[in-house]
């Protein structure tokens, strides 16, 4: 036990730094665990070797699969029922133009220009048309945008975008079979009995100490991930529809989503980015980076191609209509979710698997700053924010998306 724990330890050590430097940078926690993931694995196993980092540990494994898990859970959840009810149509034609339109030019960019096969050029598509909740939310939450309706209706686009890329992971790499049609079946009644019986569950037997709440989330997001692995699926697929379905009910208890945010960004993500991120290799995008300034171009550009006239078809400024359009260019958790999938399958190797994680990375990165500078709409801003929402106990600290209420 001696080795579990050292590593345990090492791997902690490494989420400590990621998390300095995100506070230090104010950027994403996320995004930093895969960069530091990318630099450990570099330096570690030049230094003293590749074995060393512990990647192919089940534990390893097992904790971060539990963290890819509750995380897409938790980004269903966040969706807001009654703002996507009364915007559901500019939301629902923002983010299908945000899916579909980089889904597509990705896909054709890997086949017809970089000469991948079929099927991993599909598996760049489904990476690349992400729009990162978290960078979305981040930004949402330093101006105040998420307590305006142009806000609510950005972040409930960003959950059409990331329903999108679920789904057509899930329809493209799992063959449909009679355990799919099982697997569809179980499903529709789970996620038709959920809203129905979480609230009636919770009011009877919870708010005790033995935390049956987060049980029984755990069991319903387990049993449906062993169904989705079953079939030849992936158990993310449900985890996060079964966050949408809950999103009216377990979505709007802010204790409990504090508690399972405490579960997943101090124990589980780390484990899940830090890995996504070690299998990173710089020398091979050093050595070949065509591919990747080929996804980064290509991605923004049919995103702004497809985003763009859709905002101002829905009578957004110029200004405002950029903006948008710059943040659903961003990407993170689902576009590395994919890229992890591919190469755990088989579908792609690591030097693509490397080019498209290096991709998401700058993707998260590069809108954001370009927006921020140039593209602020600040006649949105509520007329009490003169400046970024800062950490109450930490003056000059910005919130970040995992460390909201």
């Amino acid at each position: 036990m001696t080795s579990v724990w050292a590593l345990a330890a090492l791997w902690l050590g490494l989420a400590l730094i990621a998390s300095l430097l995100s506070i230090w940078f104010r950027v994403s926690t996320a995004l930093s665990e895969i960069v530091v993931g990318t630099i450990a694995q570099l330096i570690i196993g030049a230094v003293i070797g590749q074995a060393v980092l512990g990647t192919d540990e089940s534990w390893v494994k097992f904790l971060s699969g539990i963290g890819a898990i509750v995380l897409t859970f938790l980004a269903g959840a966040e969706l807001d029922p009654v703002v996507f009810r009364l915007k559901w149509k500019e939301a629902a034609a923002v983010g299908l133009a945000s899916f579909l339109f980089p889904f597509l030019g990705c896909t054709a960019a890997a086949y017809y220009l970089l000469g991948w096969e079929p099927m991993p050029s599909w598996l760049a598509g489904v990476a690349m048309s992400t729009t990162s909740v978290a960078v979305v939310y981040a930004v949402m939450l330093e101006f105040g945008f998420n307590r305006t309706d142009y806000g609510k209706s950005v972040l409930a686009a960003c959950f059409v975008t990331d329903l999108g890329t679920v789904v057509a992971l899930g329809l493209i790499f799992a063959p449909f079979t009679f355990k799919t049609l099982v697997f569809l079946v179980v499903g529709a009644v789970v996620f038709l009995v959920l809203p129905w019986l979480t609230p009636r569950f919770f009011k009877l037997y919870g708010n005790r100490p033995s935390e049956l709440e987060t049980k029984f989330l755990l069991l319903c997001l387990f049993g449906m991930g062993a169904l989705a692995n079953w079939a030849d699926s992936e158990a993310v697929l449900p985890a996060y529809l079964i966050g949408m379905v809950l999103a009216g009910t377990v979505g709007k208890d802010h204790a409990l989503i504090r508690r399972l945010r405490t579960l997943t960004f101090g124990l589980l993500t780390p484990f899940y980015f830090i890995r996504a991120g070690s299998f990173v290799s710089i020398p091979a995008l050093v050595a070949a980076p065509a591919a990747f300034l080929l996804f980064l171009a290509v991605k923004i550009g049919a995103k702004i191609a497809g985003v763009y006239p859709v905002t101002k078809l829905f009578a957004a400024p110029d200004k405002e209509a950029m903006y948008t359009t710059l943040l659903m260019s961003t990407g993170l958790t689902f576009g590395t979710i994919s890229a992890l999938f591919g190469l755990s399958h088989g579908i792609i190797s690591q030097a693509q698997y490397s080019s498209l994680v290096a991709t998401v990375i700058a993707s998260a990165v590069i809108p954001t700053v370009i927006a921020n500078a140039f593209y602020l709409p600040r006649h949105l801003l509520p007329s009490s924010e003169a400046a970024p929402i800062e950490n109450s106990d930490r003056p000059g600290v910005l919130v970040a998306p995992d460390q909201a209420e």
